[in-house]
């Protein structure tokens, strides 16, 4: 009975040990840049590996920003990552990673975590939303987060205000048009270019 005593305490410290280390893992609070990828090195990468469908460069149009999905060599943060290969807007560097993608139970249901607000260079407080992939159209759309008050949102940028601009108003039931992302590379008909994952 002593020997069980004494080794509850161990236990009850792993276990909190294991639990602190789950808290640290997840998306960084910070985006991370990775020097030297643009959309030429991208498409390089890209075109040296198996795909999966999600891969790709896309392209969000209301925003001028060229982005590419790839497999995030950790998983740590995320299943995928988004990268940021070319932009209007000068003072983001390409190679900045502006977000990640987890899969769900369903094939086009998708995790999607974006960076919500800029500090000169670096983006932080990243968000949580669902996005939703088209695969016949090469669409992945999604809605920014759903806060308990209902909200009025500035849509007319993706980084940082999608999630920044806010004000409270009067619950007012309209469907309103996804915002999303085309891919460009490769195309949707290119089926050769893909490997879908199948789970036992």
């Amino acid at each position: 009975m002593t020997c069980n005593k004494t080794l509850r305490v161990p236990t009850l410290c792993v276990l909190a040990l294991m639990t602190t280390m789950m808290a640290w893992a997840g998306v960084p609070q910070q985006s991370r840049l990775l020097p030297g990828l643009d959309e030429d090195s991208m498409r390089v990468r890209l075109s040296q590996l198996d795909l999966q469908p999600i891969e790709g460069i896309w392209y969000y149009q209301k925003e001028k920003m060229t982005l590419g999905i790839e497999r995030n060599p950790t998983g740590d943060e995320g299943d995928y990552r988004i990268v940021l290969l070319d932009s209007e807007d000068l003072d983001l560097m390409p190679g900045m990673v502006v977000g990640y993608l987890n899969r769900s139970v369903t094939a086009t249901k998708w995790q999607l975590t974006l960076y919500s607000e800029r500090d000169r260079l670096t983006l932080s407080h990243p968000m949580e939303c669902v996005a939703t992939y088209h695969s016949g159209e090469g669409t992945l759309t999604f809605r920014p987060p759903h806060w308990k008050v209902r909200v009025r949102m500035n849509l007319t940028r993706f980084l940082p205000t999608i999630f920044h601009a806010v004000s409270v108003m009067p619950e007012k039931q309209e469907e309103s048009l996804p915002i999303g992302f085309k891919k460009i590379y490769p195309a949707e008909g290119d089926s050769g270019m893909f490997n879908e994952i199948r789970y036992l």
